[in-house]
């Protein structure tokens, strides 16, 4: 079993990376080499037709790609501790918010970063206007994501630590890599991204 990934800023490859450490799991990685090109070279689209990072590889030559759904297949096999939730309720909420750091948060974040980023410019034709009008909507999702964590909850879905965090953890930090901080402002976004940072996790 290996994994085709990336080194960090890379946030979806980093997301399968903290998963696996909060399960106590190892995994070979191999850093395809994003900037190079790598991922548009004929043996991993072979592995991925998009061309995309992360792609576990199973043993008998498997391939699964997309992260959640890799997370998801180490869920199965390695169940505790439990990162999806446990209860009906808790996977819904789990899925709920992790949906909304992937659509309010993730979305806006890369097509910032595809649109307005001077490090993306040789890879598509940008349009920096459309890719600069997302500053205000992560801005607006981070003062949103504030208020929703003003009760005082430790972690997105309540007093659990899920996939939902781990979404949310490398959006953000990809986004500082961007230049889309988090506004002062947002204080428990502030303090949530403290308590994630300081897990030991969070280095991989």
């Amino acid at each position: 079993m290996k994994l085709y990934g990336e080194a960090m800023p890379a946030p979806n490859p980093r997301r399968v990376r903290i998963f696996l450490a909060e399960k106590g799991l190892e995994v070979p990685e191999i850093r395809i080499g994003l900037r190079e090109g790598g991922h548009r070279s004929p043996e991993h689209l072979a592995r991925n037709s998009l061309g995309q990072v992360p792609v576990l590889e199973l043993d008998d030559g498997t391939t699964i790609s997309e992260t959640i759904a890799i997370c998801r297949y180490f869920e199965v096999l390695h169940p505790d501790p439990a990162l999806f939730g446990v209860s009906a309720l808790e996977q819904a909420q789990v899925d709920m918010w992790t949906r909304r750091m992937e659509f309010r948060l993730m979305v806006p974040v890369g097509m910032f970063w595809r649109h307005a980023h001077p490090l993306t410019a040789r890879l598509l034709k940008q349009n920096v206007e459309f890719g600069e009008s997302n500053r205000e909507v992560v801005e607006k999702a981070q003062l949103w994501l504030d208020r929703e964590l003003s009760d005082g909850r430790p972690y997105l879905t309540g007093d659990t630590y899920t996939i939902a965090d781990i979404t949310g953890q490398t959006t953000l930090d990809f986004a500082d890599f961007t230049g889309l901080s988090t506004p002062a402002e947002a204080k428990h976004v502030l303090a949530w991204r403290e308590r994630m940072a300081a897990r030991p996790s969070a280095t991989a």
